[in-house]
């Protein structure tokens, strides 16, 4: 997920006059709408935003619910992205890796090097060991809406899947309470959830990531005098970016999970060797950074509320960061190639393995161990009652104490974040596109145009209040969806249950 700042102001008076007046319009909106989602409540003295207690509550009743499944079937779900029990003929698009890394695309990102350096700050060093567990609950989660994903998916005539909350919201609720009541909640649901899901999909998954991709290949560059400073540089930039987007968008999910089939394990590899590297040359500091890590924890004084504050930090930058329970994932592993639909809930499950218990560790450890004096300063100046910090001026001076070129290596890192998530979240604005208007070629082609102009509008404008909107837009859906979840998880328990029998039976066999 993306931070919610926005760094790239338009220049010149055309483009600030168009930015003012757009923001003008959605600021009261903007408000209105964060305001609710992100309202914070207080229970026992405990403050905490009420969407991400929302979400953790439900990551952890699913947990029990479905016996750990997280763990019990981890070695389980790397065998099935593997393809081990798909055969070629299954009917889908694309294969459970592609599925996996297409929607892993879509939640690692900017929130894994800008969020977790605000975690790290705001909440200390024990944020990381909530922000852990946090991914490790959301795993059920992401189990649960991947399996629904695909058994309640729609094959096309001409071959190719739509899948995603509008989809089981709508037919799952009906077919389990088959009554008036029953199928008007359930139309009432998915239409919400597609009206979000397009909202954020041109808006939060695009703009925000095209602003920020530009940002950073500025700073680079020598900001805005140097070699891209000035309105035109970004506006070529965001017809490139455009181009390339509309190209891979317009292939469907078979090309945007070629694409990303690549593309994520390569971000990932430069993300984290250059993590690695900086743990490597401090690695006598791991000992005493796993000790801060589980003090912070549990001490009953740290950062910015103590024990309490680094839960309630940890757990929201996780939340925000995997998007487990939000309802966007399983779109795109709605699209896998299989007939047994909780095969993909266990590749999914890995998701919020990869993004949190992996990536943001690996961020929060460096930063941890770095122990920059520009950390250390914005600690205190938070516990202070100051403003927090840039996160990725918190993480990037981390890097810089062992590698001083590392703004290059983070710029590549943003770009290829930056670039997947857009790519990932074309496809799901579609679905919900062609949910709300139909599935013809012209639907799609209006909607491709749309998409791209957005991207290039991302480049160039920074349209603070309608980034701030489509992110509530975005948690709102997890109200809808969750309440969903807890209505169709026995479905998934059925699934579950009759996967594992025709498994011990020998129905069910590996193929490689």
């Amino acid at each position: 997920m993306s931070d919610s700042s926005h760094v790239l102001a338009a220049e010149g008076g055309t483009l600030s006059g168009i930015e003012n007046a757009i923001n003008t319009v959605f600021n009261p909106i903007s408000e209105g709408l964060s305001g609710f989602v992100f309202a914070e409540v207080t229970v026992f003295g405990i403050t905490f935003p009420w969407i991400v207690a929302w979400l953790v509550i439900a990551a952890a009743a699913f947990t029990v619910y479905f016996g750990f499944v997280q763990f019990r079937a981890f070695r389980l779900a790397t065998r099935i992205a593997r393809g081990q029990y798909t055969k070629s003929d299954e009917p889908g698009e694309i294969t459970h890796f592609q599925a996996l890394s297409s929607a892993l695309s879509g939640t690692v990102g900017l929130g894994n090097i800008a969020g977790v350096g605000v975690a790290v700050t705001v909440g200390g060093a024990g944020a990381t060991f909530w922000m852990i567990l946090c991914g490790l609950l959301g795993m059920c989660t992401k189990f649960v809406e991947c399996t629904l994903g695909v058994k309640y998916r729609e094959v096309h005539a001409d071959g190719t899947v739509s899948g995603g909350p509008m989809h089981y919201l709508r037919k799952g609720i009906a077919e389990r309470f088959p009554n008036a009541t029953g199928k008007t909640l359930g139309r009432v649901l998915a239409g919400g959830a597609a009206v979000m899901i397009l909202f954020f999909g041109i808006a939060g998954g695009n703009m925000f990531q095209a602003n920020q991709s530009f940002a950073q290949l500025r700073d680079v560059t020598g900001g805005d005098d140097g070699l891209l400073g000035g309105d035109g540089a970004a506006l070529i930039f965001g017809l490139l970016l455009a181009a390339f987007v509309g190209a891979v968008v317009i292939g469907g999910i078979k090309s945007i999970g070629a694409v990303t089939s690549k593309l994520v394990p390569a971000m990932g590899i430069v993300y984290v060797t250059a993590c690695l590297i900086v743990i490597g040359v401090n690695l006598d500091q791991i000992p005493s950074a796993i000790g801060e890590i589980f003090a912070g924890a549990f001490a009953p004084e740290g950062v910015a509320g103590g024990a309490i504050g680094a839960l309630i930090v940890g757990f929201q930058r996780a939340a925000f960061s995997n998007e487990a329970g939000l309802g966007s994932a399983p779109i795109a592993h709605s699209a896998v190639r299989t007939k047994h639909p909780i095969t993909e809930g266990y590749v999914a499950l890995l998701e919020p393995f990869v993004d949190t218990v992996v990536i943001c560790t690996m961020t929060a450890l460096t930063v941890i161990i770095a122990k920059t004096q520009f950390w250390t300063d914005a600690k205190a100046t938070v516990f202070a009652g100051g403003d927090t910090p840039d996160g990725v001026t918190v993480t990037s001076e981390s890097f810089a104490t062992v590698l001083p070129w590392f703004p290059y290596v983070l710029t590549v890192a943003v770009v290829l974040f930056a670039v997947s998530t857009i790519i990932t979240w074309g496809y799901y604005g579609q679905k919900a596109w062609t949910y709300l208007f139909g599935k013809s070629q012209l639907s799609e082609r209006l909607y491709h145009v749309v998409f791209c102009l957005f991207v290039v509008a991302g480049s160039v404008l920074t349209l603070g209040s309608v980034l701030d909107f489509a992110d509530a837009v975005l948690f709102l859906l997890a109200l809808f969806n969750i309440a969903g979840l807890y209505l169709l998880a026995p479905v998934v328990k059925r699934e579950m249950r009759n996967y594992r029998e025709r498994r011990h039976s020998g129905e069910i066999v590996r193929v490689k």
